[in-house]
């Protein structure tokens, strides 16, 4: 590939950028140009070892001739920083989520359809080889009409890791409710089935007093959750997401005429096929367990983090780019399924009843959310807004405050 064919690419996020420079170069054909943090001194280290331009000031980072952006700054920030780049002329590839507000999510997307470029959700777990496999299947008619499934992106971690990577009594990861952290569980659901959530019910765990991570982590939110979510075909979905015990990433897909899913045990990139073919001359096994490969690119995918989903990100976005074609994980899915994060968490809190998810590809049903800005960001929740968690406002023990502040110590980081 040629020079000129290069998509010069810049990131939000130092840590981001460093990894997106060690493997998208050669992989697709895009090129880390700049970067833009408010870490100085890793923003340092990178300008030195990859040559790249640094900026603190992202209006000064738009500025630099690149042709996209990708956002991997927090969780909550990704719209705001998402519009300006499109305003900018900057095609977008943002991390999870896309929004963090509904009224956020309305106009990120008359942003994308304003602007013509390219907007990407950087959601990979769609790509892990399982459920390529499985999208194919479905596809091709194996299972049948999707009729109900189950996504679980389920992450314990222990006090010392949490505390490393989220210092801070506000950082994101301390407040943000438990079923916003939603689309890993939903995103392959909806890849493999090209369903839609169309309402949702929302339950949320709190955490519990004996757990010995929770006596040391100032979270102010909620341990887990479980969401119920009617598609637009009338399946139901479950999600399961965070922090229990027992770490799993597994995807579960019962159709007309069979069930699919990867293992939860041994090799889980491993796929578990079910077709019982009652009333049809048998041409499969009725049950079949075996290693998919990826449908294209399987060499250089496996190579990749995130079950080879960081490869195919990429990919698709530079194809995005170069063929103008909006990709499957445009802005409309995006918004989508952020939204089912924040209308679980109003769910949870009243009493789990059933809430919509609107379908903003349908202009008309934009108006009533435009102004939806219902959010418990301590930095923007109001007098009156939610709190983080379903019992309410949560405060850090001592004991638990002082055991963060070594953590956060012990890694450079000196605030509150």
């Amino acid at each position: 590939m040629s020079k000129k064919d290069l998509i010069r690419v810049g990131v939000i996020g130092v840590r981001r950028g460093e990894c997106f420079a060690h493997g998208a170069v050669e992989s697709v054909g895009m090129k880390l140009v700049a970067i833009c943090d408010s870490w100085q001194e890793r923003l340092k280290q990178a300008e030195k070892n990859l040559n790249v331009t640094t900026y603190t000031d992202y209006d000064k980072f738009l500025e630099h001739d690149m042709d996209a952006v990708i956002l991997a700054n927090f969780f909550h920030q990704h719209a705001p920083f998402a519009v300006k780049a499109l305003k900018a002329g900057k095609h977008v590839m943002s991390e999870t989520a896309a929004c963090s507000t509904v009224a956020e999510g309305v106009e990120l997307i008359e942003a994308v359809e304003k602007s013509g470029k390219i907007y990407m959700f950087a959601e990979n777990y769609p790509y892990m080889v399982f459920n390529q496999e499985m999208r194919r299947l479905y596809q091709a008619g194996k299972i049948g009409t999707f009729m109900y499934g189950e996504g679980e992106y389920v992450h314990p971690m222990s006090a010392d890791d949490i505390n490393r990577i989220s210092p801070g009594v506000n950082h994101w990861r301390n407040w943000i409710p438990a079923t916003y952290y939603c689309t890993h569980a939903l995103a392959p659901i909806m890849f493999i089935t090209d369903s839609m959530p169309v309402k949702v019910n929302g339950f949320v765990m709190p955490w519990t007093e004996d757990n010995p991570v929770r006596q040391r982590v100032v979270h102010s939110g909620d341990a887990a959750s479980m969401i119920a979510v009617r598609m637009d075909n009338g399946a139901v979905a479950k999600l399961l997401q965070y922090g229990l015990r027992g770490h799993g990433i597994w995807v579960r897909i019962h159709g007309s005429k069979g069930l699919m899913e990867n293992l939860r045990t041994g090799d889980r990139n491993m796929l578990r096929v079910v077709r019982e073919q009652y009333h049809q001359k048998r041409t499969d096994p009725e049950e079949m367990i075996y290693l998919p490969d990826f449908p294209e690119h399987h060499d250089q995918a496996a190579q990749f983090g995130h079950g080879g989903g960081d490869f195919f990100m990429n990919y698709h976005f530079a194809n995005a780019i170069r063929t103008g074609k909006q990709p499957y994980l445009d802005v409309y899915r995006g918004v989508a399924m952020s939204i089912v994060g924040i209308q679980a968490y109003r769910s949870a809190l009243d009493d789990s009843n059933t809430l919509e998810i609107p379908d903003f590809r349908i202009k008309s049903n934009r108006a009533k959310y435009k102004n939806d800005t219902w959010t418990p960001d301590p930095a923007r929740r109001g007098k009156n807004g939610p709190w983080p968690s379903i019992l309410g406002k949560v405060t850090p023990s001592e004991k638990a405050l002082a055991y963060a502040k070594k953590i956060w110590r012990q890694n450079g980081y000196t605030g509150e």
